[in-house]
């Protein structure tokens, strides 16, 4: 005798886990920004100092 089950996602079940959840993939996404952003402003000035000197 089986019994099949009704599978659901692995996410949180709660809404206040699902707002947490959401908040922190927003905060990744914001930090991979930022990362961006310095990393291109570093780039930009090593490549004007070679320029220049």
């Amino acid at each position: 005798m089986s019994r099949s089950f009704a599978r659901r996602p692995r996410g949180p079940s709660h809404s206040f886990r699902q707002r947490i959840a959401v908040r922190t993939d927003a905060a990744r996404n914001e930090d991979s920004e930022l990362k961006l952003f310095v990393l291109s402003f570093t780039a930009f000035f090593v490549c004007i100092y070679t320029l220049i000197f």
